[in-house]
């Protein structure tokens, strides 16, 4: 509450409600203690009248008058002649004298304070003008400790007043600033909290509605910066979808190159001068090609397009894919073998087949090399009534437990230093863009099996 705007405003309007009614106590105490001060002369001026009236009055009217007026005496001045009207005796010699007729309000206020600071009863002497021109002067001595308390317990009253004035004030405002500033803000604050939940959202963008004239620029300010965000976001989704793309396509494309530069160099060994003299430059821009695929590489997401199922025969697919790693085996010892039943055709986009297997052989192949042993590596297959079954096996060194935790996502499943973690990745939404399933089925010392379900229907595994 005291941290918050509407409270911090309710404090501050207090206090300064409080300054300003101090700021009117202090005139309003003078004023006051003149207003006393002239009153009893007004007293004093209406007591001496009896007296004018009838000249004899015994001694117990004149001290009943002048209780009455509460002062010691009065002095009349009338045709220049300055007259005692009414007298007692007096406790104490006068200490002073205030003259009412030409006071000055700094003077006034300078008295006042003087009284409200002097604990002590002194007997003064209040010079001031009669009402209704009923002489020239008019004099009386009196107390000051009365006129003290009566200005002690105005000023508690001004005080009290002051403050409820000033609470009532403060939680008036307080309730006019929640409902015209403070909650527009809290909606403000709560469409950028929305807003910031899911940035790329469009329809969180916020809509001016406030009708202060500051708020509603500081909502259009916002809703102008929120949309150059999406947008910007959005482009930003978009081209790492491009770089994602761009990357996949470059890692496939680098193994295609790899296996031309594997023909390539059997090309080199024909005797044709033509042939000769032109494969040096073949080799050198495929190899170009090669380094620029693998530089290319980039992170990112991005879906594959859609496959184009046909009828195709996986025994081609799987020789084919076979027949280039055994050329990039080279000499290593290698055993490639397929298991596949004779006919065996597959509902399949033919490509993106190639892809996977060649994906997951290579992969299987670099493993078993890396280790220096002789290894085999065996494709299977299997039909149901309702899927093909594919299962690639190798008997490599299997899977880092790492490896294993983010095997099918993209830059963080490699296992071989300076892999790019993508094949598994490529192959994993390419099985399941046909509507099937890649799975990792065993992995460990004696070697790693990978297990590829086909639905023959429109069914998604």
């Amino acid at each position: 509450m005291i941290n918050s705007l509407s409270g911090r405003l309710l404090i501050l309007t207090t206090i300064f409600v409080m300054i300003a009614e101090i700021l009117i106590f202090v005139p309003s105490i003078a004023r006051f203690r003149e207003d006393y001060m002239l009153d009893r002369l007004e007293r004093a001026q209406i007591a001496s009248l009896t007296l004018l009236a009838d000249e004899m009055i015994d001694a117990e009217l004149e001290a009943e008058l002048l209780r009455n007026a509460e002062v010691f005496n009065v002095v009349l001045r009338r045709n220049e002649v300055r007259q005692l009207i009414l007298a007692s005796p007096m406790p104490q010699m006068v200490s002073g004298t205030v003259d009412l007729r030409d006071n000055s309000a700094a003077v006034l206020i300078r008295d006042a304070m003087s009284r409200l600071m002097e604990p002590e009863n002194e007997v003064i002497r209040v010079i001031g003008a009669p009402v209704r021109d009923a002489g020239l002067l008019i004099e009386v001595t009196m107390d000051t400790q009365p006129m003290r308390a009566a200005m002690i317990d105005y000023g508690l009253r001004i005080l009290v007043l002051s403050a409820v004035i000033s609470i009532i004030t403060a939680l008036l405002l307080f309730v006019a600033m929640r409902v015209l500033l403070v909650k527009p803000i809290k909606g403000v604050v709560g469409h950028m909290q929305r807003y910031a939940a899911a940035p790329e959202d469009a329809r969180r963008i916020i809509t001016p509605s406030a009708g202060i004239t500051e708020l509603r620029e500081a909502e259009e300010a916002l809703k102008t910066l929120q949309t150059e965000l999406t947008g910007a976001l959005k482009q930003k989704e978009r081209l790492a979808q491009l770089g994602s793309a761009v990357s996949k396509i470059s890692h496939d494309l680098r193994n295609i190159m790899t296996s031309a530069q594997l023909f390539t160099d059997r090309i080199e060994m024909s005797e044709d001068p033509v042939v000769s003299r032109l494969a040096p430059k073949l080799v050198g821009s495929i190899t170009r090609a090669v380094h620029l695929c693998e530089s290319t590489l980039a992170f990112g997401r991005a879906e594959e397009p859609g496959p184009t199922l046909t009828q195709v025969s996986l025994a081609e697919i799987v020789d084919d894919v076979l027949y280039a790693e055994g050329l990039a085996a080279g000499e290593f010892d290698l055993e490639l073998v397929s298991e596949l039943p004779s006919g065996l055709y597959i509902r399949a986009d033919p490509e993106q087949m190639h892809r996977v297997l060649s994906n997951l052989v290579r992969n299987a192949r670099q493993a078993i090399m890396a280790t220096g042993d002789a290894g085999t590596i065996r494709i299977a297959a299997t039909e149901t009534a309702t899927a093909w079954g594919i299962v690639l096996t190798d008997t490599g060194p299997g899977l880092p437990a790492k490896a294993q935790e983010h095997l099918f996502s993209a830059f963080q499943g490699s296992v071989r230093k300076g892999g790019s973690g993508l094949g598994l990745a490529i192959a994993a939404e390419l099985i399941r863009g046909h509507g099937g399933s890649l799975e990792l089925a065993h992995t460990g010392a004696e070697g790693t099996k990978f297990a590829i379900t086909l639905p023959k229907g429109d069914s998604i595994i």
